[in-house]
């Protein structure tokens, strides 16, 4: 993560806006990539005045709406060989096993997956997909879609901000404890999230599979 932030260091500002909306949106349509380290990366670099958070936040936003609302008719034109085909391009990520579990928190808790999904790797990239491959509603998937994009990224950014702002403050002389404080805040800033996500994918794994098409259409 820091090598990123290095990088995107020597990037002017309004770059580093596009390759945090680039890097997430093209993450959110399916395709596994390193959204969050960004995020991260550009929050603490807006801690240093390198860039404006609001705009950070904005640009992780933008990219996470519009790249789920993409992923979501892809997969909805795709259905299930989309996903197939995801699968066997990306097996470590993508593969059968994680497509079940994505599958079972879809069919239990149906848009709430979109929503707390932001917030883990796994139903981050396939929750546009996915959706759309089970013909979920558009309009609840772009409610729970559009809260968690907005959570997620402003309350990341923000966060890892306020706590990058103090560490420079009174860490002055010791700039890599500042770091780990903040990158400590970043992870803490999702944490509830996170293990509500763990216990909604333990319930899935605990109470079997349901009808999948069936289901999540219902809800």
């Amino acid at each position: 993560m820091v090598d990123v932030q290095h990088w995107l260091t020597a990037l002017p500002p309004v770059a580093v806006y596009l390759i945090v909306s680039g890097v997430i949106g093209v993450e959110s349509m399916g395709v596994p990539l390193p959204g969050e380290i960004v995020l991260v990366s550009s929050a603490l670099l807006a801690a240093t005045g390198v860039v404006q958070p609001e705009w950070v936040a904005v640009a992780a936003a933008f990219g996470a709406i519009v790249g789920d609302s993409i992923g979501y008719a892809v997969g909805r034109r795709g259905g299930r060989p989309l996903l197939a085909r995801l699968g066997r391009r990306f097996p470590k990520h993508l593969g059968p096993a994680q497509l079940a579990r994505a599958e079972q928190s879809f069919a239990r808790h149906g848009v709430w997956a979109v929503f707390f999904g932001r917030f883990v790797a796994l139903l981050r990239i396939l929750a546009g997909p996915l959706a759309g491959a089970l013909h979920v509603p558009y309009r609840r998937f772009l409610l729970a879609n559009a809260a968690g994009g907005l959570v997620w990224a402003f309350g990341t950014t923000y966060l890892l901000y306020s706590v990058g702002r103090a560490a420079e403050h009174w860490l002055k002389d010791i700039s890599w404890a500042g770091l780990v404080l903040a990158v400590l805040a970043g992870l803490g800033s999702t944490w509830w999230l996170r293990r509500r996500a763990r216990r909604l994918e333990q319930a899935d794994a605990s109470g079997g599979a349901e009808p999948v098409g069936a289901t999540a259409g219902d809800r």
